[in-house]
């Protein structure tokens, strides 16, 4: 029997070849899970049912190929086939275009549907950036993917990750060091403030209170580092203050996570908030894209070419970030 009123959240498999569809499938098997949501995999049947087979996984299954079809059958998992391996049999560990391909078409497949309303989230198995690459596909990040399915500027989202009681947003995300500094403005970081601000308050925390990290060591410390952050980072937040946001900041980047009871905080660059995230929770993270009008989450870790096929893979990360969405869901 269908479950009702529970959210409908789906899961492309990122890459092919990597442990997505290994973890998708842990995560639609978890009994947790089945009774939080109800879940869509989507992907390539025949390539999920191989790793089902060298991972010993159950595979009771319902394939359809329109989201019309499913029925939300707890007892079986549901995958929309998109039949991305006619041709050819998928090679697991390997990088390559056609994995590339695979990897745009199912979270495109993904977000339509969360545009269209027929799926309530999309939670994105991890990708391989060099194989989408190998298919000469433009891919710098989901977030700015998804801001362009959705038609919105890519600076009008931002990468938040999520772990433990912490909330890290990126006002940069996958660019050289070199071209982020070119992008961080005073606009910028203060849109960043907003985004954060304004998704906080959605997930129903009044009056949350945000930090906003410097850009050079120390913050700058008096222009003895860098101007940036008395010039750049330092107006937006006073802008912020103004409008009555809670933000304080630019602090360094090296103590601001140790203030503590902070709803939210801002980095300037993508190793200030990835690098304390994958060394306090490496398998716990879920990377939000906020300022979308969908709910969209991706785990913080890699495809893990290596390990595919093995059975090993910990799906800790694909179910924290089911149930992060779930949550936000019903919040909403």
């Amino acid at each position: 029997m269908s479950k009702k009123n529970l959210p409908k959240i789906s899961l492309p498999v990122g890459d092919p070849a990597g442990i997505g569809p290994e973890i998708c499938l842990k995560a639609a098997l978890s009994e947790e899970i089945q009774q939080t949501c109800d879940l869509l995999i989507i992907g390539d049947a025949n390539v999920l049912k191989l790793h089902a087979d060298l991972c010993g996984l159950p595979w009771e299954i319902s394939i359809i190929n329109n989201i019309s079809e499913a029925r939300w059958n707890k007892n079986k998992i549901t995958i929309l086939d998109r039949r991305q391996f006619i041709d050819s049999q998928c090679q697991l560990g390997t990088i390559n275009g056609e994995n590339g391909r695979a990897i745009i078409d199912a979270a495109s497949t993904a977000v339509d549907l969360a545009m269209t309303g027929e799926v309530d989230a999309v939670i994105a198995a991890p990708h391989t950036q060099s194989a989408i690459a190998e298919a000469g596909i433009k891919f710098d990040g989901y977030p700015s993917f998804v801001a362009r399915k959705a038609g919105i500027l890519d600076d009008e989202v931002l990468l938040m990750l999520c772990f433990d009681d912490f909330r890290i947003a990126h006002c940069t995300l996958h660019v050289g060091v070199r071209d982020a500094l070119e992008l961080i403005t005073t606009d910028r970081v203060r849109k960043a403030i907003d985004i954060v601000n304004t998704t906080l308050v959605k997930t129903g925390i009044h009056d949350p209170r945000i930090i906003v990290s410097g850009l050079n060591p120390h913050a700058g410390e008096n222009r003895l580092f860098g101007n940036e952050d008395a010039d750049i980072i330092f107006p937006a937040i006073l802008s912020a203050q103004d409008e009555g946001i809670n933000v304080e900041g630019p602090i360094g980047a090296d103590i601001m996570f140790q203030h503590k009871n902070i709803d939210a905080y801002i980095v300037m660059l993508h190793d200030q908030g990835h690098i304390p995230a994958k060394m306090i929770a490496p398998r716990q993270t879920v990377a939000m894209s906020i300022g979308l009008p969908i709910l969209f989450a991706t785990v913080a870790h890699g495809s893990a070419l290596d390990i595919a096929g093995k059975g090993i893979a910990d799906p800790s990360a694909i179910i924290k970030a089911i149930k992060l969405l779930s949550t936000e869901n019903v919040s909403a």
